[in-house]
């Protein structure tokens, strides 16, 4: 009996010990979360908007002002990965489905990266440009208390010369 403990007490070591062994060689940057390479072909579901956006997780203006963002680039958020890696524990397929419902609103990766990919959309970023930054990491510098909607740009006039 006890040799048999032995045995066991053993092999639970040795599994141990080559797990460990081998996390070393394990690369980071391939553990991506789940992200569409592409837009989608059917319609996506909607982000939670208007009256949606009050109650126990939205006691902050800029969980609101991250979700108004959010809705202005569906197909954008559709094509990043989320690095809370909410793919995992439930089941998202993209940075979109944090805010589809109030994950997003309770969760500072979410809405820091989703404020990254509304930001480096405004200065023209592909959805793949953006990802890059997403799996670099850029999105960790973001400060939501500064997160606000610009304005929508409009193409500046030109005077015209008076004839």
């Amino acid at each position: 009996m006890i040799c048999h403990m032995k045995r066991i007490i053993g092999c639970l070591i040795l599994g141990l010990v080559t797990m460990v062994a081998s996390a070393q060689w394990t690369n980071p940057s391939d553990d991506v979360p789940a992200y569409n390479a592409t837009p989608s072909r059917r319609p996506l579901p909607h982000i939670l908007s208007g009256s949606q956006l009050t109650g126990e997780y939205f006691s902050h203006p800029y969980q609101v002002t991250v979700y108004k963002m959010a809705a202005k680039i569906p197909n954008v958020l559709h094509q990043e990965p989320c690095y809370c890696h909410c793919d995992r524990v439930m089941g998202h397929n993209s940075l979109h489905s944090c805010f589809e419902g109030t994950h997003g609103a309770a969760c500072s990766t979410c809405m820091r990266e989703a404020v990254y990919a509304y930001q480096q959309t405004r200065k023209g970023e592909t959805p793949a440009q953006i990802r890059a930054g997403i799996e670099r990491g850029d999105w960790q510098t973001i400060d939501l208390l500064k997160a606000s909607l610009e304005p929508a740009s409009t193409p500046a006039r030109t005077a015209t010369p008076a004839r």
